[in-house]
C-alpha cells in the first residue's frame, strides 16, 4: 500500500472536507487582497468561522460582515453579540438598505431577501473588498449548484453562470479583470448532513433555534416573517442528523422567498444574492 493510500484510510470524509475548506480559505487569503467573510449566523457560517480559526492557527485574519435586516430573530442576534466576543471577530455591521430602495418588481418575500444583496453592494462600494467568502453549499438550492468555488462578480455583483472559470485538479483561478470582485466557497462540496456530523464532532456553538422545541425546530434560519420552522422533534444533534438521513424535503422549505416565482432566486443571484 503506497502511503497516499494508507493516508485515505487513517482520515474519513469529515477530514477530506476540512482539509479542502482549509486549503480554499489559505489560497484565498494569500492571493486575494482585502478579503471579508460573510457570518449570517447559521450553522454553516459558524462552521466557515470555525474552519477559518483552524486555517490561521486559533484567529480570523480578516473581517467578518453581517448584512443586518434588523429583522434577525432575537436568538440571533444574541448568538452574534456573544461569539464575536468569545471568537475574538472583527465585525462589520452595517444596516442594510430600506425596502423602499429594492426593486419593486421583486415578489414580497424575495424583495425581502433582496436588501441583503444591497447590503452587500453597499459594503463593496464603501469598504473597497476585492474578495468575499461565502457559506453557500451545492446542494442547497438548484441555481447554487452551478457555482465555482472561486467565482467571480462584476463591480456591481453580477453573476453569469455561462462563465464560470473552469476548475480542475483544485487549482482555482484568483486573476480577474480589474473591478472584478470574487465570491470564495469553503463549503461548496458539504452536504447539510456534513455540516451537522461536522459541529457535532467538533462541538460548534449554534442558534438555538435550530433545536426542536413543541415541535418545530427551523432548519434554516434568516429573515422573521420569511422564515418558517418545519415539523420536527429533533431536540439535539444526533437526533438532527438522524432526521436528515431518512427526510427527503428541501433545505430551504421554510424560507418563504423559494417558494416565490419559479425565477425569482435565480433574479436574486444574478443580481448578487448569496
Amino acid at each position: 500500500m503506497d502511503a497516499a493510500a494508507a493516508w485515505r484510510r487513517v482520515m474519513d470524509d469529515l477530514d477530506w472536507l476540512e482539509a479542502e475548506s482549509i486549503y480554499i480559505l489559505r489560497e484565498a487569503y494569500g492571493r486575494i487582497d482585502h478579503i471579508a467573510m460573510l457570518w449570517s449566523l447559521g450553522k454553516d457560517s459558524n462552521v466557515m468561522i470555525w474552519l477559518a480559526k483552524k486555517a490561521f492557527l486559533g484567529r480570523v485574519p480578516f473581517p467578518v460582515m453581517h448584512l443586518d435586516t434588523g429583522l434577525e430573530f432575537p436568538e440571533t442576534y444574541a448568538f452574534r453579540d456573544r461569539y464575536v466576543r468569545e471568537w475574538g471577530l472583527e465585525l462589520i455591521n452595517d444596516a442594510c438598505p430600506p425596502i423602499e430602495e429594492i426593486d419593486p418588481s421583486l415578489p414580497p418575500n424575495s424583495r425581502l431577501a433582496a436588501r441583503k444583496t444591497a447590503g452587500l453592494k453597499q459594503a463593496l462600494a464603501k469598504y473597497g473588498f476585492n474578495g468575499i467568502i461565502a457559506g453557500i453549499r451545492r446542494d442547497e438550492q438548484a441555481t447554487r449548484a452551478k457555482e465555482r468555488v472561486f467565482s467571480p462578480r462584476r463591480n456591481q455583483g453580477e453573476w453569469d453562470f455561462r462563465d464560470q472559470p473552469p476548475e480542475f485538479w483544485d487549482l482555482y483561478n484568483a486573476e480577474f479583470p480589474p473591478g472584478t470582485h470574487v465570491r470564495v466557497h469553503p463549503l461548496l462540496h458539504w452536504t447539510e448532513v456534513d455540516i451537522w456530523r461536522y459541529i457535532r464532532r467538533e462541538s460548534i456553538p449554534v442558534v438555538p433555534l435550530y433545536f426542536a422545541q413543541g415541535g418545530k425546530r427551523y432548519r434554516s434560519l434568516g429573515e422573521i416573517g420569511i422564515t418558517f420552522p418545519i415539523d420536527s422533534n429533533a431536540g439535539d444533534i444526533d437526533a438532527i442528523v438522524a432526521e436528515l438521513e431518512t427526510i427527503r424535503t428541501p433545505e430551504r422549505a421554510g424560507r418563504a422567498m423559494d417558494h416565490d416565482s419559479e425565477d425569482a432566486f435565480e433574479r436574486l443571484r444574478v443580481a448578487g444574492y448569496m
